[in-house]
């Protein structure tokens, strides 16, 4: 035996005594969530399963570390700085808080958005197309979530003539307010805006719908933690009026109808993103994407209390019902 063969013999037993010299360690990913893990679990699910279809398996070549704020976006800045500290190759970011959080955090590591209203006017990108810095993503801005809701609406109530606008005061929200405003002149509607940033002012809100004699609610906000959502609901119950959500959450607990982006084909998305990162790309290089799934879900049952009767064409379109 030569020399060689001695080295490469002594070379391999090394590697067989010490497996994890030989492998690449698996990158890993943070998943950043303000909400609870018994609401945001299905997306996670959804993330993981996009990144399985790709050929990354959590717990084998890839590691997704979730951390979740359980409605106290107070928190995000820490949970984000821990996940850089632990080495995560790219930030995952669910919804506005979290990617503003991520992003105060770090210029350097790729953060991937998934939820985000308006990334343009938050300043996390300059562009959809064409951005620079450390972000790209998902966002749900899209000229047709708004439009469909407000025809939804009339559908629903074809005597409408003024639609409630309630305004939770979500990051970003005045070009998404712009666009409703504009919408509603389109259809000949006049909006009421009615500003609810907190419980009490919540409460006012509705109270001036009877004054105000609006003929329905459209409700502007994220999915909210479960009480804020709650309250929202059961005013919109109060009022007797029908009321259109963006998220299917609200209509799963209790409220009439929603539309908007089908949350889990986001992640699923969102998991291409990753991949391509991994893979050698840079976050400029990857536009921000808009949503191109939508989930219409209507309660029946809601329905039903408030005396309406949905038309078929309505139901006929729906990818859920509630009964």
């Amino acid at each position: 035996m030569t020399r060689r063969d001695l080295l490469l013999l002594a070379a391999g037993t090394a590697i067989i005594r010490n497996p994890a010299s030989a492998e690449t360690k698996a990158p890993r990913i943070g998943f950043v969530q303000v909400g609870t893990r018994q609401e945001g679990q299905r997306l996670l699910d959804a993330f993981r399963e996009g990144l399985a279809a790709l050929g990354w398996i959590d717990g084998s070549n890839i590691a997704v570390v979730d951390r979740w704020a359980e409605e106290r976006a107070e928190q995000l800045p820490g949970i984000v700085k821990q996940l850089i500290g632990s080495g995560a190759a790219v930030l995952v970011t669910v919804g506005t808080p979290a990617t503003l959080a991520a992003k105060r955090a770090t210029a350097r590591i790729p953060i991937v958005m998934v939820g985000v209203d308006d990334p343009v006017a938050l300043g996390l990108v300059a562009s959809l197309a064409q951005h620079r810095g450390n972000v790209t993503g998902l966002s749900l801005t899209s000229s047709e979530l708004i439009a469909t809701r407000l025809q939804l609406l009339h559908e629903l109530v074809p005597r409408m003539r003024r639609v409630a606008v309630i305004v939770r005061g979500d990051p970003g929200i005045e070009q998404k307010l712009q666009d409703i405003r504009a919408n509603a002149a389109q259809m000949k509607l006049e909006p009421l805006m009615l500003q609810a940033t907190t419980g009490t002012a919540l409460e006012l809100a509705f109270a001036r719908l009877g004054i105000e004699q609006s003929e329905a609610i459209y409700v502007v906000s994220g999915p909210l933690g479960p009480a804020k959502r709650a309250q929202l609901i059961a005013l919109a119950a109060e009022s007797r009026l029908p009321a259109i959500y963006s998220s299917r959450v609200f209509t799963l607990d209790g409220g009439l109808m929603s539309f908007g982006a089908d949350d889990r084909d986001l992640f699923r998305r969102a998991a291409g993103f990753v991949d391509k990162i991994l893979k050698g790309a840079k976050p400029a290089d990857l536009p921000v994407e808009p949503p191109h799934k939508f989930d219409l879900t209507v309660n029946l049952k809601t329905a039903g209390a408030l005396g309406l009767t949905v038309p078929p064409a309505i139901l006929a379109r729906a990818d859920e019902v509630i009964e």
